[in-house]
């Protein structure tokens, strides 16, 4: 493959992660726990978290809800930047472990 083919090859690779990038701050996903729960997007980014007043009463379960629900979230959100990812992965030779 010579350089110029390559060149056009990344160009559109970049181009494709960009438009997925796009994608997934669209995508909100949503983890809940004992009264809290987390919006998370594509991008691992949290952007809501609502709580109830039940959960309000207790720090401690608080606290262990609103981790949990992070934790739940982000995994979530992982999961779906891997899926919409792969693609782009697989073009450019990367096959990760985890990713397929």
């Amino acid at each position: 493959m010579n350089k110029m083919q390559q060149m056009k090859d990344l160009y559109k690779l970049q181009k494709q992660a960009k438009q997925i990038k796009k994608k997934l701050q669209n995508i909100h996903i949503e983890a809940e726990e004992e009264g809290v729960k987390i919006t998370i997007n594509g991008e691992q980014e949290v952007v809501k978290v609502e709580i109830s007043e039940d959960a309000i009463k207790d720090k401690n379960k608080l606290e262990a809800s609103i981790l949990n629900a992070l934790k739940k979230g982000l995994k979530k959100s992982q999961e779906v930047a891997a899926v919409n990812m792969k693609d782009v992965m697989d073009q450019m030779g990367m096959n990760l472990p985890g990713m397929g």
